[in-house]
């Protein structure tokens, strides 16, 4: 019996996902060619399969009749980052955002554009 299709995104669909969003519209040979010139180079076939989950998973859609179809993301890279981290709290840190920071605060020590960032949040949520 074949597993579930999984709703989230694996490694390489969140890959193309951020080609998406960092580019808008493309085909999924711009897809394939803007992730070469990151040094990640996969076979156009893949690609069209990923193109294909993505849309099938509803993170992006088909934006015209004719080849070469165009693809544009339906769910915003805040949406589905922000969907992301909250599953890590809850699977991982058991639903805790201050275990979470304990491990982030433990790995690397802030530099002074992190700090400025954190302090400028904390101040906007008192």
């Amino acid at each position: 019996m074949a597993r579930p299709r999984k709703t989230e995104l694996t490694e390489r669909e969140l890959e193309l996902m951020q080609v998406f969003w960092d580019h808008g519209l493309q085909t999924a040979a711009q897809v394939q060619q803007q992730l070469a010139e990151n040094g990640r180079k996969l076979a156009y076939t893949t690609v069209a399969t990923l193109v294909k989950i993505l849309l099938d998973k509803k993170f992006i859609r088909q934006t015209n009749k004719k080849r070469p179809f165009t693809y544009e993301p339906t769910r915003s890279f805040e949406d589905v980052s922000s969907s992301i981290v909250g599953d890590l709290v809850k699977r991982v840190f058991g639903g805790s955002r201050e275990q979470l920071l304990i491990r982030l605060m433990k790995q690397k020590k802030l530099t002074k554009k992190e700090r400025k960032i954190l302090e400028d949040i904390l101040k906007d949520n008192s």
